[in-house]
């Protein structure tokens, strides 16, 4: 296979990649921009259904739980004086027919709860939210959480596998898709933002979603039309309103939809490694420019 790679230098840099629906492509681009690029890391948080092993196709070398704190009640010790129910914001206790109720599914975890009982009848137990997986693919190391069946929320998982992210000169952080608190905890530490959106009206009211949620973390930030065909007018309209940059435009293209069905990446291909490699350096350019 020709050589796909190419270093980006000045230190390290991390790319966070968004989309306000799913289906527009942040996965594609994602591993793309992973396998393009030397001594890479690909985080794949969108932890309640990650697909970047698919096109990655890792050797998993640790898996790990992700625990939780829960409260546990002491039931003998409580006098039911409700300051624990009360307290919490997302209704996560409750006293119902004389005994305290916990809902662990939907407890935040921060303690405030045990800290403010008069009875100290309140603890904390461990519980277990999902799996993150370490691994490498080439040159890239791949990171991805799974968040178990049924639980609320995947922001602890996605707080421990950004803590956890090996270093490299590029990261590719692997956003879930629209807005959500799991989207703003993958962005906290991203030096960039890329947002990928299609060249329709459906696509542009989600770009405005999560243009506004970068901007609101004060990320720079710019556009990738996927699925672009000849006329771009509207995409291009968008930027010049929205004053933000398009770095790339991938072809809406049937060979292309053909290696994502088939899970095979399109940065090995000599007819789109271009895209992938010239969207590495615009990036390097633009870390550059900011510096």
């Amino acid at each position: 296979m020709p050589d796909t790679t190419v270093m980006v230098e000045g230190g390290e840099m991390r790319i966070a990649v968004l989309s306000g629906k799913g289906g527009t492509g942040k996965t594609f681009l994602s591993v793309n921009l992973a396998a393009a690029a030397k001594d890479a890391a690909y985080v794949d948080c969108d932890v309640e259904e990650p697909n970047g092993f698919l096109f990655l196709k890792p050797e998993i070398e640790k898996e790990e739980s992700v625990e939780v704190a829960v409260p546990e009640i002491d039931e003998s010790a409580c006098d039911g004086c409700r300051s624990c129910v009360r307290f919490c914001r997302f209704n996560a206790l409750a006293f119902l027919k004389g005994k305290p109720r916990v809902f662990p599914e939907l407890c935040h975890s921060c303690g405030g709860c045990s800290l403010l009982c008069p009875k100290e009848a309140i603890r904390e137990r461990k519980r277990a939210v999902g799996v993150i997986e370490h691994g490498r693919a080439g040159g890239v190391s791949f990171l991805s959480g799974t968040l178990n069946s049924g639980e609320a929320t995947g922001v602890p998982i996605i707080r421990q596998m950004i803590r956890e992210i090996p270093a490299a000169p590029v990261t590719v952080i692997d956003c879930p898709p629209g807005s959500s608190c799991s989207v703003m905890e993958s962005i906290k530490g991203a030096d960039f933002c890329l947002l990928v959106t299609e060249p329709t009206l459906f696509g542009l009211e989600n770009l405005k979603l999560v243009l506004q949620l970068a901007r609101t973390f004060h990320k720079p930030c710019a556009i990738v039309v996927n699925k672009a065909t000849d006329s771009t007018k509207m995409m291009e309209a968008a930027a010049r309103e929205f004053q933000i940059p398009i770095f790339a435009r991938i072809p809406y293209d049937a060979e292309l939809a053909r290696a994502s069905a088939q899970g095979n990446l399109a940065a090995g291909r000599e007819t789109f490694r271009p895209i992938f490699l010239n969207l590495l350096e615009t990036l390097k350019g633009s870390e550059e420019k900011e510096a």
